[in-house]
């Protein structure tokens, strides 16, 4: 009878991490990805959860199958998945930034399969969202992430976090300034291309016999193109800051600042 609070100490002290770990896993960029398996992402986070809990905090024992554990549980869970939500929204602003500039250059047709929603997106989203992830992973943003999560265990204790209001409201705060950086994103190359719609206008006016659909068309692809070649160092350097925001504000959220 004396080895049962030990064993609910032990269960207690690695389940919640689990639980936050894979919550995070589950929704992070790179890690939830579409082509990782599932089992690999649960084999990732008992490896993490191994490494990660002798070095943290311990848990307070509850009893495993109480109301205790299971909201211990759900606010874990809620956690994990917020730390993995705000860095994603990073990738989901890319997409809605490149999907307007698709769209301004008559290639909202062409569709691809996205492996990290496993959703169709237009192609010109799919080479963003390839070089966000190889922006994300050269300034060594999957290590950033599990420090962050490492540290956030210090900061929210596990079992005995208080993550409520006021870190939901900071979640959709970070959700405008995430559109406010899809618009940065798209704004330079929107801005160009309404100028040479505005001048399709003028040439439509002057010359009403020329057909525009076999003119302006691939004209429009061939200048749009020209366009993200001339505003790709802006858009680098845009993406590098949302990147950097997204880890401040995450630092934010969970009180270490990265």
């Amino acid at each position: 009878m004396t080895e049962l609070p030990d064993l609910s100490a032990l269960i207690a002290s690695y389940l919640l991490p689990f639980f936050r770990i894979s919550a995070m896993l589950m929704i992070a960029p790179l890690f939830g990805a579409r082509l990782v398996p599932a089992r690999v992402r649960i084999l990732l986070a008992l490896v993490l959860a191994a490494a990660i809990v002798p070095l943290i905090p311990a848990a307070p024992p509850f009893d495993t199958f109480s109301a205790v554990a299971v909201f211990a549980i759900a606010q874990e869970i809620v956690i994990g998945a917020t730390m993995g939500f705000m860095v994603q929204m990073v990738f989901d602003a890319i997409i809605i930034g490149s999907q307007t500039i698709a769209m301004g250059m008559g290639l909202g047709f062409a569709m691809l399969v996205d492996p990290q929603r496993g959703v169709n997106v237009p192609i010109l989203s799919q080479f963003f969202v390839i070089m966000t992830t190889m922006m994300f992973l050269a300034l060594g943003g999957h290590l950033v992430l599990i420090e962050v999560l490492v540290r956030s265990f210090t900061t929210l204790p596990a079992g005995a976090a208080e993550f409520g209001r006021d870190g939901l409201f900071s979640v959709v705060a970070w959700g405008s300034q995430m559109f406010a950086g899809a618009v940065l994103v798209a704004l330079p190359a929107v801005v160009a291309l309404l100028v040479v719609n505005l001048a399709y206008g003028v040439i439509s006016r002057a010359a009403p016999t020329l057909n525009l659909f076999a003119v302006g068309f691939p004209a429009t692809v061939l200048l749009g193109f020209l366009i993200l070649q001339f505003s790709f160092q802006t858009t680098l350097v845009s993406l590098t800051s949302m990147l950097e925001a997204a880890f401040a504000a995450l630092g934010a959220l969970t009180g270490f600042v990265p």
